[in-house]
């Protein structure tokens, strides 16, 4: 049932032009750079992406763009972001016409689905596609969880494999192990309770602050696959002022802005999301710049 995925999966950022049109060459080296400082995956047009702002031709291209730059380096996961099933099952078929290596899918955008319409929009994306998929549980952001009951009523469906787990409750990680065994690899997908996830038994980490700093995302990991516990303390430590920047609704923004400040990509958002102003620019900013003057990992 294993997808094989494990260790640092970014959300990488979508780029974009002075006039807010997609930059596909920026978003390639974003992309490209990522692989190169060493992650075990991507994902592609989740959160941090941007997906409800790309019209549905833009997905497909920039999905495109990165099978291309990425050249089976590492596994591309996409995003499966739709305000209803039908246009999730279509994209699902799509990203895998298109060569991605699975799916992150979430409940359909605005509607609050009960637990048996959560089901069959989950079972309705699978049927469409022989993807693997990761489903995305984050309670505070979309106000429905997967519950055990959800996850038990789709123990029979093959191609869903992962879930991300994205509540800020770490109890979490032990209750779906406990329950499932290992049916389902967990990956941590909160930036904050990304260690523990990890202590408890998660495969990997979906991050979002790797886009900034990924060779301290990737030592981090690489520390707790060998129980070097005390070093993974140590980098979480440092880490954790903007780790908790992913918890925040204006996570996007904060992570794009650190990506800008550390020379890896730029700032640029698309409405109704917003650069940051004022003081809450400037106390994010002065977080990312004492990391990089503090990195605890010799600059790399």
């Amino acid at each position: 049932m294993t997808t094989g995925w494990h260790g640092v999966f970014p959300a990488a950022t979508t780029q974009f032009h002075e006039d807010f049109s997609v930059d596909i060459d920026a978003t390639q080296r974003v992309l490209d750079a990522l692989v190169n400082d060493g992650v075990n995956g991507l994902i592609v047009m989740g959160t941090c992406g941007e997906n409800n702002s790309l019209d549905p031709e833009e997905k497909r291209t920039i999905l495109k763009a990165a099978v291309e730059v990425v050249n089976g380096r590492v596994p591309i996961v996409t995003g499966v972001s739709e305000f209803d099933t039908r246009r999730a099952s279509a994209y699902a078929r799509d990203a895998e016409k298109i060569g991605a290596d699975g799916l992150m899918l979430l409940p359909a955008m605005v509607y609050v689905p009960k637990p048996h319409e959560l089901v069959a929009h989950f079972k309705t994306v699978a049927e469409a596609t022989g993807l693997p998929i990761m489903l995305y549980n984050n309670p505070p952001a979309y106000r429905v969880n997967i519950g055990a009951e959800v996850l038990e009523a789709l123990d029979g469906v093959k191609n869903i494999k992962a879930v991300k787990e994205s509540a800020p409750d770490p109890r979490r990680f032990t209750d779906l192990i406990n329950a499932f065994g290992d049916r389902y690899d967990i990956f941590a997908g909160l930036d904050d309770v990304a260690l523990e996830g990890m202590m408890l038994g998660a495969k990997g980490w979906v991050s979002g602050l790797t886009s900034a700093f990924p060779a301290e995302s990737v030592a981090l990991v690489a520390a707790a696959d060998r129980g070097d516990w005390m070093e993974a303390r140590r980098i979480y430590r440092w880490f954790m002022p903007l780790l908790h920047l992913d918890a925040e609704h204006d996570l996007v923004q904060s992570i794009k802005l650190a990506e800008q400040i550390m020379g890896r990509g730029s700032e640029r958002v698309r409405m109704p999301r917003m650069p940051l102003q004022g003081a809450r620019r400037a106390e994010v900013t002065a977080m990312v710049e004492k990391a990089a003057a503090t990195r605890p990992i010799g600059g790399k």
